[in-house]
């Protein structure tokens, strides 16, 4: 299985994503320039977090008119899989590739903190590793992470089964309290139909190892080895 990262002006976390996916798919990923169209050959495009473009406008909106977005575009309409973490969440919406949009949070103030996560389905390339309704650490870094979409377009996520992480508390309630940035229905992350597009706010990226802290993270990452016999 081969990875790609996408990498704007203004990306930053890039290192940690070729990092934890090298420890888990045993190879490192390619860096994709955000003017390169190419690219092909690659299983997995991932989108990491930063401030591309220095989030001017909306974040994620000069990003998804880069060259690369209309690569990214196509190589998901041929079945590729995507994942956008942070910065790349709010691209992946801005390019509409998953609906809703990232807002600033509800405190109007940036956050930097560990929040936890539910899996609401495991039955996927991304969650595979995890135990459904597993409530797991992440790290959060966002001054524009409060998900929204119209009563619509969150009851068919919510039916349709797109819903991939929530934010809960310590004993796995979605409550008021958890959901620091204010989400619609404390979804943290969400699948596009197919399920192979994973768009999520937290850093499971930045958990991938013992010596940063825990490992809550790693399971994601080492999910992706299923892209290999779902290909």
């Amino acid at each position: 299985m081969r990875a790609g990262i996408i990498l704007f002006p203004g990306i930053n976390r890039e290192r940690d994503i070729a990092i934890a996916l090298e420890a888990s798919l045993g190879a490192r990923p390619r860096l994709v320039w955000h003017r390169e169209t190419d690219l092909a050959g690659l299983d997995l495009v991932v989108i990491p977090g930063g401030f591309s473009y220095g989030d001017y406008l909306r974040c994620g909106a000069m990003a998804a008119q880069s060259p690369v977005m209309r690569a990214v575009v196509e190589h998901a309409k041929r079945g590729g899989y995507v994942l956008g973490v942070c910065n790349g969440f709010q691209i992946l919406t801005e390019a509409q590739l998953l609906p809703g949009a990232l807002l600033r949070n509800a405190g109007l103030r940036f956050l930097s903190m560990d929040c936890r996560l539910r899996v609401e389905r495991n039955d996927t390339v991304f969650a595979g590793r995890y135990e459904k309704g597993a409530v797991f650490r992440a790290p959060m870094a966002h001054g524009d992470g409060n998900y929204i979409a119209d009563p619509e377009t969150l009851d068919r996520l919510e039916g349709e089964g797109l819903v991939a992480f929530r934010y809960v508390d310590a004993t796995g309630a979605a409550t008021e309290a958890a959901n620091l940035n204010g989400s619609a229905r404390n979804i943290a992350g969400i699948y596009a139909p197919g399920l192979r597009i994973l768009g999520l706010m937290p850093h499971p990226e930045n958990l991938v190892d013992p010596a940063t802290g825990g490992t809550d993270g790693k399971p994601l990452f080492d999910s992706l080895n299923a892209i290999g016999r779902a290909a």
